[in-house]
């Protein structure tokens, strides 16, 4: 970006940001120590420079915060050199040595849990509070894998014969490429990486353009931990070079393994990319997760639980409640608690003020595709209880709607902001079948004091994770993935460590009886 473009994107929003509270209009700067806030691409152990930069922005104001080495794909390639010729030593560590070292890392984390947080507020928008939650969450896969590395077991199975026996190995794939998203910065890194070094795999890590420093600063602490030159290494691009690099990460012959979490689009075409060459890939992709609302529910707890599943990011994550379903013996007071809690317990503003809970959306297009499912619902019948207004910036109001109808476009894709479109059913059936009707299936919620009711609804929806009486679940010891078109494969738990190993069946024959 030139100096005329920087100038005039931060005088858009100095005007955009007139009508927000007076707490926007400070001056709001970065103070992270100089070893965690890095700006050039980490290869094979060294901060290298590509020939350009790129800017990163606060989205809350506009100011450009740090200018980061834009990568292409001669980087890219220098990167997955380096992870291939890293692996062949990495993979002959014992499985003790590479948790000890993970095991470090998990601690620097820890220890620099602020700094971390600080850069996560500036270059993604989130509430201090929330990236405080989010270094933890991230820290969390670290530790849970540097347990994980000693607990790779083999088989050892019952021959037909008996002069042989029969071996399962465990074997690391090679080189993965992990291509993660803006919203979660560092955790979405650290639940596939962890994974990855836990067993022996190398890393080239591509980054959101959105949000960089984050990678780049556990790439410091992964290097301050003692993890070998060339294991992890990152290059960050703009959002420009991003299809080149990609396509890079995705077709090198050196490469055996992707990972990818975002659209399900973008998966679309990585897992084109990576068929040529038959890499092995996990898709962790988009969510349209429904909230369902029985008349047997606990209403308050509903309630909170919709708050919680809905407005996290400012409604940003990809397990983000998208469609509510409220029966209609309770749906007036539902939407009548919902807009009660709404209005006590949501303050917009800079992530860096301790009272903020709705930050920024991410940037000016994320704005703008809430505001035209909001006015896309409102054109079909639908009615604006609470917000509704897009305000400066990226800045969106929480809303609430009434009277919403399967045909609109906000129960029809993933809106990504804070919008709460409540649908009025009468039967069980008629909320699955709406439920169900999504080509995409990651996370579902519902509330239900009915045991059976509680089986039958849990299993009949089709997604990879159900929160029951519950509006966050995501969590370190269980298995994070979707069905349908949200993706292939788990992450975290004892399976995902799996999505990073081969099973090599060896025969022993000849044996004596």
């Amino acid at each position: 970006m030139s100096a005329v473009c920087v100038l005039r994107t931060r005088c858009f929003f100095r005007k955009v940001l007139s009508d927000l509270p007076a707490a926007m209009h400070r001056h709001y700067s970065l103070d992270v120590s100089a070893p965690l806030l890095r700006t050039q691409a980490f290869v094979d152990g060294r901060w290298v420079s590509a020939a350009s930069v790129f800017p990163v922005l606060d989205p809350a104001t506009g100011q450009e915060i740090a200018r980061v080495s834009d990568c292409g794909p001669a980087e890219a390639k220098q990167a997955v050199d380096a992870a291939y010729k890293a692996f062949q030593s990495w993979k002959l560590c014992t499985a003790k040595e590479r948790s000890v070292l993970l095991k470090k890392w998990f601690e620097l984390l820890t220890l620099h849990k602020d700094e971390l947080a600080k850069l996560i507020t500036f270059e993604c928008g989130k509430p201090m509070r929330e990236s405080l939650g989010e270094i933890a969450y991230s820290a969390s896969f670290i530790e849970w894998f540097s347990e994980e590395a000693r607990r790779v077991y083999g088989d050892v199975v019952p021959a037909s014969v008996n002069d042989r026996k029969i071996l399962l190995l465990k074997q690391p794939v090679g080189v993965a490429s992990i291509i993660t998203p803006w919203n979660f910065p560092s955790a979405m890194i650290t639940r596939k990486v962890g994974a990855a070094l836990a067993v022996g795999c190398t890393v080239v890590i591509k980054p959101a353009e959105d949000t960089p420093l984050s990678a780049l600063a556990l790439a410091e602490l992964a290097q301050q931990a003692g993890i070998p030159a060339g294991v992890l290494n990152v290059v960050p691009c703009s959002r420009e070079k991003a299809p080149a690099v990609g396509e890079v990460l995705c077709t090198d012959p050196s490469v055996a393994k992707i990972s990818f979490t975002g659209s399900t689009a973008t998966g679309k075409v990585l897992l084109k990319l990576a068929a040529d060459t038959v890499k092995k890939a996990s898709m962790e992709l988009g969510g349209h997760a429904p909230f369902i609302v029985f008349d047997s529910a606990d209403v308050d707890k509903a309630v909170a639980g919709a708050m919680a599943s809905k407005f996290r990011n400012s409604g940003q994550t990809c397990v983000c409640s998208n469609r509510f379903l409220v029966q209609s013996g309770i749906h007036d007071r539902f939407v009548e608690k919902l807009g009660r809690a709404m209005d006590a317990e949501l303050r917009m503003g800079h992530g860096s003020e301790p009272d903020t809970t709705q930050g920024p959306l991410i940037n000016i297009r994320a704005a703008e595709k809430v505001v035209h499912h909001i006015s896309d619902a409102v054109s079909r019948g639908a009615k604006v209880l609470r917000g509704g207004k897009r305000l400066d910036g990226s800045f969106m109001e929480p809303t609430l709607l009434a009277d919403v109808t399967t045909d609109m476009l906000c129960t029809q894709e993933e809106t990504f902001g804070p919008l709460v479109p409540v649908i009025r059913f009468n039967t069980e059936e008629e909320a699955l079948a709406i439920a169900n009707a999504a080509t995409v299936g990651l996370a579902g919620y519902f509330y239900s004091q009915d045991v059976s009711q509680i089986w039958r609804v849990a299993e009949a929806l089709e997604v990879g994770m159900v929160g029951v009486n519950e509006g966050l679940l995501s969590c370190p010891e269980a298995a994070f993935g979707g069905v349908k078109q949200s993706g292939l494969g788990r992450e975290g738990s004892k399976y995902g460590i799996d999505e990073y190993l081969e099973v090599k069946y060896m025969c022993l024959g000849g044996l004596k009886p």
